[in-house]
């Protein structure tokens, strides 16, 4: 698959930048929407089902602030490459331990959802999920 653009460095990567813009709060949750309308259509959502999915779909939208600091771009540039690298380590390592709970209730709502599916719909999820896992957890 071609790329667009230019590669996204280990700082936009993180962080979920590309070309040194954040994605903005307000993108990020029409984003999600709309990827969760297009489920909920896949899905065909039997009125039984809507409160499983409201607890679902209500958890699976991303946070409105992020649970953690974005870096200073101009202090990252004066560090050598070595103190850079240590200093994404960190961030990292800060990022994973901010975002864990986050992940962790959102595994547990997708086991609580796919038990309210029917075995077509298992089937479609169980897609879907494979689908996003081949492209990565932080680029859908």
């Amino acid at each position: 698959m071609a790329q667009m653009g230019p590669p996204m460095d280990e700082h936009e990567a993180l962080f979920g930048m590309h070309h040194g813009q954040a994605m903005s709060a307000e993108r990020m949750q029409a984003r999600a929407t709309k990827h969760l309308e297009e489920l909920k259509r896949k899905l065909h959502i039997s009125a039984s089902q809507e409160p499983a999915w409201a607890t679902f779909s209500a958890v699976m939208k991303p946070p409105a602030a992020a649970p953690f600091a974005m870096p200073d771009r101009a202090e990252l540039d004066k560090l050598t490459t070595p103190e850079r690298i240590d200093k994404m380590r960190q961030l990292r390592t800060q990022h994973q331990e901010a975002m864990k709970p986050l992940m962790d209730q959102r595994d547990e709502a997708i086991k609580t959802f796919y038990a309210s599916l029917d075995s077509t719909q298992k089937k479609t999820l169980d897609a879907e999920h494979a689908h996003l896992m081949r492209r990565g957890p932080w680029q859908h």
